[in-house]
């Protein structure tokens, strides 16, 4: 009865919407942990300082090592050529990393519930739980965003997959409605145990969804491909690339890295567009408290932070249909002048307008959500030119994400790191001290700025900062239009026969 009614699902399921829905199982747990572990670290379980500075630097050297180490162990056999009659076909990359989403998945859910019990010393706790969710947390990562490399190669296809990711991810964020209605620092059960139901539909999901695009994946790719093996050995010639080659080293890797200007103008542009969303994520309660609190109920701000999750996939639907029209980069480039816009009609408002800013405190996350999540797609065809360019056997997707990674996840880190150092610099407020916050009147006439007015800089200094350098990077970046078309047109003609057409299945 079990094989039935998962033949039944699968058969009503299309694979775009399977593989969408792992979008689901990890957003409903991530959004939780950005929201709550710096103060359930801080606030309820009292870290130190000192403790909180030395988890936050060691996870920045494994959380940007981590991503090229196993993107590396997982394509490292895609960069050469092997000998003839040996090279892996487009179906095992895709049964390989669905396997490993099936593993890591549930691991990853189990590692997210060591957060929200106190099992041993802050500081201990706090660097062994970061390292090992995230560690979980970019094998999920690299190979979900490989499969959409992998799956498939034109811009259509791409975003149709994108789309379906946009509206799971946007279901997976009602859990940071819900979260705020059990979050209580001074009765941590209800919020416990939100977390594990959180934890146990996401490992019944990873371990379902994979098993059922798995099973799809044997039974309706895999004998196209074995007839077009069958055939290739009966004809004459050989195909393009396939020549032998000596396995390529981890400095030869970076070598032709380092000469990949795209790759390298787009890590330099999405370092600060990460800093920005985890700043967004770190200190949106901070700003809800100090600059809205006194003139908003408690349900506004519920509903305001809920928005600020779900309203980035909801826009992003729409954000997609905008890049069908004119391309990713145009979108992504006027998104920043956007948020550079917004930032500069708020600073000169002030702080005092306090609709105009729940407007921007929400908008201002929301747009730059969405530009992450258009961000896939443009490493993605990143992909497609490092295959072409470097003549590679396979594309290696997962280990070009995990590059990208390497180079732009330290911005998670710095976010909180310079965000209260920001704080403290300018307002004098330490959110380690133990004591009440001083008084705003008192500390004006000691000459610093009180904290609402910090806060308020704060949130719109840093988007105009961030715009500015990211409109000048992405202004260097050149794999759009004409020649974006060209690099996929090879890509195809390349694979032509061992891609998988989406729509097909």
């Amino acid at each position: 009865m079990g094989r039935s009614a998962l033949g039944f699902w699968q058969s009503f399921l299309s694979t775009a919407v399977l593989y969408g829905s792992l979008a689901l199982f990890t957003s409903i747990l991530h959004n939780v942990f950005l929201l709550y572990y710096v103060e359930t670290f801080v606030s309820i379980y009292k870290i130190d300082k000192v403790s909180f500075w030395v988890g936050e630097a060691v996870f920045l050297i494994w959380n940007s090592l981590n991503d090229p180490l196993f993107g590396w162990l997982s394509d490292r056999s895609f960069l050469s050529s092997p000998p003839s009659g040996s090279q892996i076909s487009a179906p095992e990359v895709v049964l390989k990393r669905l396997k490993a989403l099936s593993t890591n998945g549930p691991l990853f859910a189990l590692s997210f519930l060591a957060f929200w019990v106190a099992w041993a010393s802050p500081g201990l706790q706090f660097l062994l739980c970061l390292c090992l969710y995230d560690g979980f947390l970019t094998m999920v990562d690299l190979h979900h965003s490989a499969l959409l490399a992998d799956l498939a190669v034109s811009a259509a296809d791409r975003t149709r997959l994108n789309f379906h990711c946009s509206v799971f991810s946007a279901l997976g964020s009602v859990s940071v409605f819900l979260s705020y209605s059990v979050w209580d620092k001074e009765d941590f059960y209800s919020f416990r145990l939100f977390c594990v139901t959180l934890a146990a539909f996401s490992i019944l999901g990873f371990f379902v969804v994979s098993r059922l695009l798995r099973r799809r994946f044997d039974k309706e790719i895999r004998p196209k491909q074995d007839d077009a093996t069958a055939l290739k050995e009966l004809s004459v010639g050989h195909a393009p690339f396939t020549q032998t080659e000596k396995p390529l080293t981890v400095g030869q890797y970076l070598k032709q890295l380092s000469r990949h200007r795209n790759f390298m103008w787009f890590v330099s542009m999405n370092l600060i567009q990460v800093f920005h969303c985890h700043f967004n994520s770190n200190f949106f309660p901070l700003f809800l408290e100090h600059l809205l609190s006194d003139n908003i109920s408690a349900s506004t701000g519920s509903i305001l932070l809920g928005i600020s999750y779900v309203a980035p996939h909801l826009n992003n639907l729409y954000f997609l249909t905008l890049c069908q029209r004119y391309g990713v980069y145009q979108v992504i480039r006027w998104l920043f002048m956007l948020k550079l816009g917004l930032s500069v009609v708020m600073l000169l408002a002030g702080a005092d307008h306090i609709y105009l800013l729940c407007i921007f405190i929400a908008s201002n996350r929301v747009f730059t959500e969405g530009t992450c999540k258009l961000l896939k797609l443009v490493i993605s065809d990143l992909v497609d030119e490092d295959f072409v360019v470097n003549r590679r056997r396979q594309a290696a997707s997962a280990l070009l994400f995990g590059m990208v990674n390497l180079l732009t996840k330290p911005g998670q880190t710095f976010a909180p790191l310079i965000g209260t150092w920001l704080l403290c610099a300018y307002t004098g407020y330490d959110i380690f001290q133990r004591t009440p916050v001083e008084d705003p009147v008192s500390a004006s006439d000691s000459g610093t700025p009180p904290l609402r007015l910090g806060c308020f800089y704060m949130l719109v200094c840093v988007p105009i900062t961030c715009a500015l350098l990211q409109l000048a990077s992405w202004s260097r970046f050149t794999l759009h239009g004409r020649k974006l078309q060209g690099i996929k047109t090879l890509r195809q003609g390349t694979q032509q026969g061992s891609l998988i057409d989406v729509k097909a299945i």
